[in-house]
């Protein structure tokens, strides 16, 4: 299997080669929950409803994606900076570390999510309509978190070693199984919702056995220990990092329940199903810049552990003038297209002309969605821990929940308020992280260039 040279390979090379099969696999991962709605969306006399229902479910969905997270996303940087510095003994015990929060972690979220599920999703603004489906579909769900968290978790790793088509193929085994699972579990065998999350389950199975056989090879230079499973070295370093990427899908998570809330008491149950339409649209189109920037994250982090500031520099501008393209790109396909996304996830057309406006309502700012994430990846790839949990806080849980409840409310808004406050927040919060980067990270890399050459003379 071909490995990335993060020494002797160009940046640019670096980065689309992990970045396009991270692409890849993120594109194929997103075809886990994609696919459920995109199904329960067409079930026969049920599905706006039932598309609402599971809606109600993505805040415990996002804590569990948070937390594996918090230690993939969170300790693969630490991982990729001891590479860098050639402290192999040091990358094994992080890497060790960061699996068994994985299966540790995973098990405690199953058993607490699965006791008081219901309770969670009436907070959610589940009535007991929607909890009838719902609740069978978390509890189903939930099953397979330690399958979700190894396999998603332990991916970073793997990327960072410059195995990044292996990382690629574990996501395609787990989608290409969901793809063919789900039509016989939902409409062949007739099991609807609780099919979907049948089929979701085995396929994380499958994605983790694969993973599993790649750490356990020979192709993976860090032995998996198990002599000292409940031994945690360096989980101080890796949830302190993590916490980062953590916040962000917990405050996500803060997000939709007030969202759903919200939406529940100004529109009704149909606006939660729009808001879920809206947010399916949108992780389809974050998830292009969320390769670009987690692909460029190892080459930023490897070369300013190996001290090269200049490639870590080139590596945050290649990255951050992607991302904004991108964005620019994707902002007027949705401003011309709209319809094109959202009967992605219904063929009602009552559900699809309330969609458009608040469609265009949410990815008003999208643009500027670039200079958040490529302001967060680079703190989190520099090891910034305070910087990257600030920005994190602050967009979402400073400006996206207030304006959620003050908008409808205070400014007599109604549901447009509650599709409105996300462009807000991406203009004010994307540009403070930006600037705040810029002149934070940038002085620092030029420091660090006249003291190499300074040694050199």
């Amino acid at each position: 299997m071909q490995k990335i040279d993060f020494d002797n390979d160009p940046i640019t090379k670096n980065i689309i080669r992990t970045a396009l099969p991270m692409l890849v696999a993120q594109v194929i991962s997103l075809l886990y929950s994609i696919v459920d709605r995109i199904y329960i969306g067409r079930i026969e006399g049920h599905g706006p409803q039932a598309l609402g229902a599971i809606g109600l479910c993505f805040p415990i969905v996002i804590l569990i994606g948070g937390f594996t997270n918090m230690f993939g996303l969170g300790g693969a940087p630490l991982f990729s900076i001891q590479l860098g510095k050639n402290n192999r003994k040091k990358a094994g015990d992080v890497l060790n570390t960061a699996f068994r929060l994985e299966v540790v972690t995973g098990a405690v979220l199953m058993i607490v999510c699965e006791l008081f599920a219901s309770r969670f999703l009436a907070v959610f603004g589940a009535t007991a309509e929607e909890l009838s489906f719902s609740v069978p579909y978390i509890r189903i769900y939930l099953i397979g978190t330690i399958f979700l968290m190894v396999s998603t978790g332990m991916n970073p790793y793997i990327n960072a070693q410059g195995y990044a088509m292996v990382g690629m193929k574990s996501v395609l085994v787990g989608a290409v199984a969901n793809l063919i699972l789900d039509p016989i579990f939902i409409f062949t065998l007739g099991l609807g919702v609780n099919g979907a999350a049948i089929a979701t389950v085995l396929s994380q199975l499958f994605s983790m056995l694969f993973v599993m056989k790649f750490l356990l090879s020979a192709g993976n230079e860090f032995t998996l220990s198990f002599s000292q499973f409940f031994s945690f070295p360096y989980a101080k370093e890796i949830v302190g990092l993590g916490l980062s990427p953590f916040v962000m899908q917990c405050t996500n998570a803060l997000v939709s329940v007030a969202c759903n809330s919200v939406l529940m008491k100004t529109g009704g149950t149909l606006y939660v199903s729009v808001m879920t339409i809206i947010s399916s649209v949108r992780q389809i189109l974050d998830t292009p810049i969320m390769a670009v920037t987690e692909g460029a994250s190892p080459t930023i982090s490897y070369n300013y552990g190996a001290g090269r500031p200049q490639k870590a520099r080139k590596a945050i501008a290649l990255m951050a003038v992607t991302a904004i393209v991108y964005t620019c790109f994707m902002w007027l396909v949705i401003e011309w297209f709209p319809l094109l996304f959202i009967r992605i996830f219904s063929d009602d057309p009552v559900l699809q002309q309330m969609a458009l406006h608040p469609l265009h309502l949410y990815f008003f700012a999208f643009a500027f969605q670039a200079f958040q994430y490529s302001g967060q990846t680079t703190f989190k790839a520099l090891n910034k821990k305070r910087q990257a949990i600030f920005f994190s806080l602050f967009r979402k849980v400073i400006m996206v929940v207030p304006l959620t409840y003050l908008l409808p409310y205070a400014f007599h808004m109604g549901t447009d308020g509650v599709f409105i406050a996300e462009p807000i927040s991406n203009v004010i919060g994307g540009l403070a992280c930006f600037i705040t980067m810029a002149v934070t990270v940038f002085p620092e890399i030029k420091q660090m260039e006249k003291s190499k050459k300074k040694k050199t003379e």
